[in-house]
């Protein structure tokens, strides 16, 4: 197992890459284009890093969205689902893989429950609206902090 490298070594890409077309943030992983052109040669301090910043804007998402009823439950959905997740990885990057997943499976098949301002959102628009406000931060983050190019 210690060979095994740990999850913030290896890349957020999930497949979907849209910088390629021209997007600055990627609608798939939320990496900027050129943290992803630059990703094979950052060491793990700059992966880490990266994969710090895109936790944080996903758990504030995902928290303000849902409710965990049962640590458990969403385990053994995960599992069910063959959910890829490292242990070391926060709850919220855990969920958003399960809703990835999921389907119309309902909330309480993982444990999740919705805050009542999401009341009345099936389990595909949860995920699409955590997706596309995860992407309005994203590249929100992306506008405050990387200097435009001259």
């Amino acid at each position: 197992m210690a060979d095994q490298p740990l999850y913030y070594e290896k890349t957020p890409c999930i497949g979907l890459c849209s910088t390629v077309y021209g997007d600055q943030v990627c609608r798939g992983c939320k990496r900027f284009s050129h943290e992803i052109v630059a990703w094979n040669r950052y060491d793990v301090t700059a992966r880490k890093a990266v994969w710090l910043r895109l936790e944080h804007l996903l758990e504030q998402i995902v928290w303000a969205r849902l409710e965990l009823v049962s640590a458990l439950e969403l385990s053994q959905a995960l599992e069910r689902s063959r959910v890829a997740v490292d242990a070391a990885m926060p709850l919220g990057v855990k969920v958003q893989r399960w809703l990835a997943r999921a389907g119309d499976l309902p909330l309480q098949a993982a444990g999740l429950r919705l805050r009542d301002r999401w009341e009345g959102l099936s389990t595909r628009q949860l995920r699409d609206e955590i997706d596309q406000t995860f992407l309005v931060l994203s590249q929100a983050y992306y506008d405050r902090r990387v200097p435009p190019v001259a």
